[in-house]
């Protein structure tokens, strides 16, 4: 009698084992770890995606350029004001700050915005800037006139 008391206490044991709930948390590290990779992602991209410097563009049916890589904008205010980017510049400094922002690579595209208004000659002193610093990727900006705002 012994061992039958034995066998049931084994017997109820493992049957209170199979009979427990299985686990069904979740794991919730790796989707936070991916969040937290989109949300730094987002965070340094988002104020690339914008130039905020009001520039006027010329209209072209010029078709869109074709790029992998993020171009480096360089604007002509309708004051003949130079920015990289967002950040107001002499036009001597334009080019080590070119050089600085792209680690020397003179590869880089750099995307030239200049107001309608604004002569000829200051956009090409900047082209020219921009030739002697080695810079061989450069391309002048306009707007399309199908998607142009009305006057």
């Amino acid at each position: 009698m012994g061992a039958s008391l034995n066998q049931r206490r084994n017997k109820g044991h493992y049957g209170r084992r199979r009979s427990s709930a299985q686990m069904s948390e979740i794991n919730v590290t790796p989707m936070v770890d991916v969040m937290l990779v989109l949300l730094v992602i987002f965070m340094v991209t988002a104020p690339l995606l914008t130039v905020g410097v009001e520039v006027d563009l010329p209209k072209t049916k010029a078709g869109e350029i074709q790029g992998q890589d993020e171009p480096l904008a360089v604007s002509i205010d309708k004051d003949g004001n130079y920015f990289v980017q967002d950040t107001q510049v002499e036009l001597t400094g334009l080019a080590p700050l070119l050089l600085e922002i792209s680690k020397n690579n003179q590869d880089v595209r750099i995307f030239v915005r200049g107001d309608e208004n604004i002569d000829y000659g200051t956009v090409m002193r900047v082209m020219g800037v921009l030739n002697q610093a080695g810079f061989t990727k450069v391309a002048l900006i306009a707007r399309n006139p199908d998607t142009s705002k009305k006057k």
